[in-house]
């Protein structure tokens, strides 16, 4: 079943709310910015515990939409250029141009706060900054300075990550999963954690994510 349909069934009243409460996972399984578990946490921080209350349950879902609207926006304007540049001659983007095909990882209309979110929801999985380990020890502290300045980052500590995000990505050779499946996994997650810490410290546009109706924001959604 399509996204569509998904959100339909969620905002459907002739249904159980518990049932839309678990279509609404169904929505999070097809479009998941910062992982399943921290899409779902990040969703409760900005629409309240959607559990009980159909409220929240209808301003997690409009929060949800919001940024996948914001993305498929993105990639329609992002493929119309393409198409002008090919018939330019241009066929191969620039290798340091914006290309939202592979801006996976990041939330949509509030990057930076997803980010840090994410940030502090992944930072607390055990073992993950393993103090045998230096980058993840590295990472760690880079976690630390992030959550202490809500995602700034000294010049210095911007360097240390991404000397980490090059170590990480160094380890996930071919044969790293046979090699070790245990520390593969790891691996991942603790670069996927690096790169929440980046997105975090960097300037995006930070577009309010509570749609219309949630506590706090004014019309106009």
């Amino acid at each position: 079943m399509s996204f569509n349909n998904f959100a339909r069934k969620v905002r459907d009243p002739a249904l159980p709310l518990g049932l839309r409460v678990s279509i609404l996972r169904s929505c999070v399984q097809l479009y998941r910015p910062i992982g399943f578990h921290a899409t779902l946490s990040f969703l409760a921080s900005q629409a309240g515990d959607f559990n009980g209350d159909e409220v929240a349950l209808l301003r997690a879902l409009d929060v949800l939409e919001a940024s996948r609207d914001a993305r498929t926006e993105g990639l329609r304007i992002y493929g119309a250029m393409r198409r002008q540049e090919k018939v330019r001659g241009r066929r191969i983007p620039r290798v340091r141009e914006p290309n939202p095909n592979t801006s996976t990882g990041q939330w949509h209309r509030a990057p930076q706060e997803a980010a840090l979110h994410a940030v502090g929801f992944l930072s607390g999985k055990p073992d993950l900054l393993s103090p045998d380990d230096l980058v993840a020890v590295r990472v760690g502290q880079c976690v630390t300075a992030s959550l202490a300045s809500g995602g700034l980052l000294e010049p210095v500590q911007l360097e240390i990550l991404e000397e980490c995000v090059t170590a990480l990505r160094d380890r996930r050779t071919a044969g790293a999963y046979q090699a070790d499946a245990v520390q593969y996994f790891k691996d991942r997650d603790l670069l996927t954690l690096a790169l929440h810490v980046r997105t975090a410290a960097a300037p995006h546009d930070t577009a309010a994510v509570v749609p219309t109706g949630a506590p706090g924001t004014s019309p106009g959604r």
